[in-house]
């Protein structure tokens, strides 16, 4: 499908394994990642981390690009901007709505595709580039969406990864939030080790080489108070909210996390308020 194609399309594929479990976990993520408003943070908070990713992947134009858990779009339209044929995949139509709605205010087309990380329904070696900014590390399962990436990509082609780390403060915010939420599907993964090199390494193995890995930070001026970060999340930000509404019938527990994440962030923050966000930018070669 051609960049001047802007589309909305459904998967080839569904749920190969017809597995209740998995199809009720898929549609509770859709849910998820569609309350709040994702759009908003991406371009409020992080739209330069989208750029910095296809900077360092740097497609050509006419090179096909599938941007994986896309979001709406914070790397799939820089790299359609740079004349690349981009797909944008995600699970969550709603979120490919706006990203589709804000690439046509940039004069920017692309194809705009629902597909699941875990199993794209793309050929194999379709690609001569795959991209995922923050997106892909929420996929519980962390081994099969790797190898979906590699899958798709061609030999030659690069993988280029943007993940938020461990340590970092978005790290440390889910693993805050962890003993509020409810427990991860079986075998699933804490999404910040994609943030840790030496884990990510282990997922992709000898199926890349020439790896390029280095932490960045992207700088957060936007909160003056603890709290008014807190509630930005609380209303924005979907992972947020799904642990909130799962405490809506124990609001001592909704009390614990908010003075949590009112710590959090004022030991994080300098004087002046300023964040810095750690992330790990890797790109690497198919072989």
């Amino acid at each position: 499908m051609s960049a001047s194609q802007d589309s909305l399309r459904e998967p080839a594929t569904g749920n190969p394994t017809g597995n209740p479990t998995d199809t009720a976990l898929k549609a509770r993520h859709r849910a998820m990642w569609a309350s709040g408003d994702y759009p908003a943070v991406a371009e409020e908070l992080i739209p330069e981390l989208g750029q910095a990713l296809v900077d360092a992947v740097r497609p050509r134009s006419g090179q096909r690009v599938l941007d994986v858990a896309a979001g709406s779009g914070n790397a799939a339209v820089p790299a359609a901007l740079a004349g690349a044929d981009v797909v944008a995949s995600d699970l969550t139509p709603e979120l490919l709505d706006a990203g589709r709605a804000a690439a046509e205010s940039d004069g920017v087309t692309l194809s705009w595709e629902v597909g699941d990380a875990e199993q794209l329904p793309y050929p194999d070696a379709s690609f001569d580039a795959v991209l995922s900014c923050v997106g892909v590390m929420f996929a519980p399962q962390h081994r099969a969406a790797a190898d979906e990436l590699v899958r798709v990509c061609r030999a030659g082609g690069t993988i280029g990864l943007a993940s938020w780390t461990p340590g970092g403060f978005i790290g440390q915010m889910f693993a805050t939030m962890k003993p509020y939420a409810p427990p991860p599907p079986p075998g699933g993964q804490p999404p910040p080790l994609w943030g840790d090199e030496a884990h990510v390494r282990d997922l992709l193995g000898d199926r890349v080489a020439d790896i390029e890995a280095v932490r960045r930070e992207v700088v957060i001026d936007r909160f003056a108070t603890p709290a008014e970060f807190r509630q930005y999340f609380k209303d924005r930000y979907g992972p947020t909210i799904a642990i909130y509404r799962s405490l809506a019938e124990t609001p001592e527990r909704a009390a614990e996390l908010d003075d949590a994440l009112d710590a959090l962030a004022a030991r994080s923050a300098d004087a002046d308020g300023t964040m810095r966000w750690e992330y790990l930018l890797l790109t690497a070669r198919r072989t």
